[in-house]
C-alpha cells in the first residue's frame, strides 16, 4: 500500500474545506451542531418549480421500487460486478458532496459532530438508519477506525425482493457513500466493508471502516474508482472542465458558477467554440453575465492579444466611429493627437461589442464593412489598417424582430450570428442560486470585513423563490446589501436583503425536526409582531421586563447546552465572552 491515497485525498479535502483534526464517538453528546434537528430543517420543498433542496444541493424523491427496478435492470444488462462498480461510484460521489455541504454549512462545529452528521444525512435521505458502535480519527495522521450497524437498508430491501438471500453483501451504494463522506473529511482513503449484510440473511448490516493502510488488500474495494493502488492519485483528480464551475471565493476575479442544465449547456457551447476564430453572438436578458462569458471565451481561445470590451449603448452616436475605428490628428477640432480605436487595440485578440442592438444603422454599415474587409480606416485617415480581431457581440433584444422592424441590418446579423449562445435568466437556473449565494456571501464578507453568522433558512428560501428580474447582477446586489446590513455574529435575514423589492409569496415547504412538512409565508414571517409572540410567551403580561426576559433566555440556553457556555452562546447568537458578561451583569 502506497502513500498515494493519502496525498490525493488530502489535496481534495484541502481544496474544498479545512481538514479536521482528531476526535472520536465518545465525544458526542447530541448538542453540537449540526444536530439532527438542524439537518432536518435544511430539507425543503419547492413544489411550484419541481425542486427539492438539502441546503444548497438539489435532491430527488423517487419510489424505492423504481430504484429497485433500475438496479435490477442494470444487474441483468451489465452483470453483477459492473453494476456494483457503478452504484458504488454513485454513492461515493454523493458522500463527497454531503461532506462538502456539512463543512461549508457548519465550518466551526466540533470534528466528531461533523463526522456523525453523515450518518444522520444518510437517514434523512431515506437510505438507511445508521447506528454508531464507535469511531475515532486523527486527520493529521490520516487515520480512521469505526464500526457501525445499518438498519432498514433500502438497497438490501430491493436486492432481496429481486434476487432473494444470497452469499454476498449488496449495500454497494451505501458503502460508496461512507467511503466518499469519511475519506473527504479525513483527507486520506478510508475503506468500508460489510462484514454482515441483510442480503446474506443477517438481521442487520455490520460495517467496518478503516484507513486504507490498515487493510491487507484493497484492490477489490477501490475497483469502482477505476484505479489500482499504484495510481490511486487519479481517484480525486478533477476534470479540467469543472474548474470553470467551481466558486473560488476569496479573490476579486469574476467566476462562472453553476451546475444547472441551462448553465452547463451554455458552458459546453462556449468551450466548443472557444478554440476557433468564429464570431459568437451572446443573447439573454440584462444581468445574465454576457460579458463574463465573453471574457471566458477569450481566456480559453488561442488568441494572444487583449480582450477589449465596448458598450454600444454607452457612447453617443457621433462618437461611435472614432471610438471603434480611431482618429487621426487634426481630423476635427479638438483632435490634437492620433489615437487607435477599439479594433486596433484589440488586434490579435477579442473585441466584445455589448448591446449591439442599440447601434444605429449608419454604425451597423461601418461595422459590417470592417467585418467583411478585416481593415479599419481612422477618422481623418487616408489609408486602411489591417486588423486581426475576433468579434464577439451580445444583445438583450431579439435581433430578428429588430430586422423585421427595419432597425437592424439582416446582413450584419448573419455576420454576427455564426455561433449563437443563449444565456438563460437566473429564474431558469435555480439550481445555481445556492452556489451563487455562497459565492457572493463569502466574497462580500471579505470585501467589507463583516462577519455575520450565515443566513437564516427564511432568507435562503426567499432567494430561491425570488424571480430576479435583474438576474445575477441583482442577486449580487442583494447579497452585498445583506452583508452590509447584517450585525456581527448574527445571521442575514429577510429585512437585510429586501427593501422595495417584491418578496415572493409562493410557498416553499420545509421539514421541521419532528418530520412534519410545513410552510411559512416569508413576508408574513418578516412582518409579524415579535412583541405579540413574546407577550404570549410570558403569559400575556401588560408590560415586559427586558432584563428579566434576557436573563431567563440566557439561563435556558445554558441549561439546554448542559452548562457548555460556548454552545449556549452559539444558540443565542453571542460570543462566549459576551454571554459570560451578560450572565454576570444580571446576577
Amino acid at each position: 500500500m502506497t502513500n498515494s491515497h493519502r496525498i490525493s485525498l488530502a489535496d481534495l479535502a484541502k481544496s474544498n474545506q479545512k481538514i479536521l483534526l482528531k476526535g472520536s464517538s465518545r465525544e458526542l453528546d447530541g448538542q453540537h451542531a449540526p444536530t439532527v434537528e438542524e439537518l432536518t430543517e435544511c430539507l425543503f420543498f419547492s413544489p411550484g418549480d419541481g425542486r427539492i433542496w438539502l441546503d444548497d444541493q438539489r435532491m430527488l424523491l423517487i419510489h424505492s421500487s423504481s430504484f429497485g427496478l433500475l438496479r435490477r435492470e442494470m444487474i441483468d444488462s451489465l452483470g453483477l460486478e459492473k453494476s456494483r462498480d457503478i452504484l458504488t461510484r454513485t454513492g461515493y460521489l454523493s458522500g463527497l458532496r454531503d461532506a462538502e455541504l456539512i463543512q461549508k454549512r457548519w465550518p466551526d462545529s466540533d470534528p466528531a459532530s461533523i463526522f456523525t452528521a453523515g450518518t444522520h444525512l444518510h437517514g434523512l435521505e431515506g437510505v438507511v438508519k445508521v447506528e454508531t458502535i464507535h469511531f475515532e480519527f486523527d486527520t493529521e495522521k490520516g487515520a480512521y477506525d469505526g464500526e457501525f450497524l445499518w438498519h432498514h437498508s433500502s438497497e438490501d430491501e430491493e436486492h432481496i425482493a429481486a434476487y432473494g438471500i444470497g452469499s454476498s453483501p449488496a449495500c454497494w451504494m451505501e458503502l460508496g457513500y461512507a467511503i466518499g463522506y469519511v475519506s473527504g473529511l479525513v483527507g486520506s482513503l478510508v475503506i468500508f466493508r460489510e462484514i454482515e449484510c441483510q442480503s446474506m440473511g443477517h438481521s442487520v448490516c455490520r460495517v467496518i471502516g478503516k484507513s486504507a493502510e490498515l487493510w491487507d488488500n484493497i484492490e477489490d474495494d477501490i475497483r469502482f474508482l477505476n484505479v489500482t493502488s499504484q495510481n490511486a492519485e487519479l481517484v480525486t483528480k478533477p476534470s479540467p472542465k469543472l474548474d470553470l464551475m467551481e466558486p473560488e471565493l476569496l479573490d476579486d476575479q469574476p467566476k462562472m458558477i453553476g451546475v444547472s442544465a441551462a448553465f452547463t449547456a451554455a458552458n459546453h457551447s462556449l468551450q466548443k467554440v472557444a478554440p476557433t476564430n468564429a464570431t459568437v453572438l451572446f443573447t439573454g436578458e440584462s444581468g445574465v453575465g454576457k460579458e463574463l462569458f465573453a471574457s471566458m471565451l477569450h481566456k480559453f481561445s488561442r488568441q494572444t492579444g487583449p480582450f477589449v470590451a465596448f458598450n454600444c449603448a454607452a457612447i453617443p452616436e457621433n462618437l461611435i466611429e472614432t471610438e471603434l475605428f480611431g482618429v487621426e490628428k487634426g481630423a476635427y477640432t479638438g483632435a490634437t493627437s492620433s489615437r487607435p480605436g477599439r479594433f486596433e487595440r484589440a488586434n490579435g485578440g477579442t473585441l466584445f461589442l455589448d448591446e449591439i442592438g442599440t447601434l444605429s444603422l449608419a454604425g451597423q454599415s461601418k461595422l459590417l464593412r470592417v467585418l467583411q474587409e478585416k481593415e479599419v480606416e481612422r477618422v481623418g485617415g487616408i489609408s486602411a489598417i489591417k486588423v486581426n480581431v475576433r468579434v464577439v457581440a451580445a444583445t438583450n433584444v431579439d435581433l430578428r424582430k429588430a430586422i423585421e422592424k427595419g432597425e437592424f441590418r439582416e446582413d450584419l446579423f448573419f455576420r454576427l450570428n455564426v455561433f449563437p449562445i443563449h444565456l438563460p435568466p437566473l429564474r431558469e437556473r435555480k439550481a445555481d442560486i445556492p452556489l451563487l449565494i455562497n459565492h457572493f456571501y463569502h466574497h462580500f464578507c471579505q470585501l467589507h470585513q463583516k462577519a455575520p453568522s450565515g443566513m437564516t433558512q427564511t432568507a435562503r428560501r426567499a432567494l430561491l423563490n425570488y424571480g430576479f428580474p435583474g438576474n445575477i447582477r441583482e442577486l449580487q446586489n442583494l447579497m452585498e446589501r445583506g452583508v452590509i446590513a447584517s450585525e456581527e455574529g448574527e445571521p442575514i435575514d429577510l429585512p437585510h436583503l429586501f427593501r422595495n423589492e417584491f418578496i415572493p409569496e409562493e410557498i416553499i415547504y420545509s421539514v421541521n425536526h419532528q418530520g412534519t412538512l410545513s410552510h411559512a409565508d416569508s413576508k408574513k414571517e418578516a412582518t409579524e409582531s415579535l412583541l405579540e409572540h413574546i407577550t404570549q410567551f410570558v403569559g400575556g403580561k401588560d408590560h415586559l421586563d427586558i432584563e428579566e426576559l434576557e436573563q431567563s433566555l440566557l439561563r435556558e440556553a445554558v441549561e439546554n447546552a448542559q452548562g457548555n457556555l460556548s454552545e449556549a452562546a452559539r444558540r443565542v447568537g453571542l460570543s462566549r465572552p459576551q454571554l459570560a458578561y451578560r450572565l454576570k451583569k444580571n446576577k
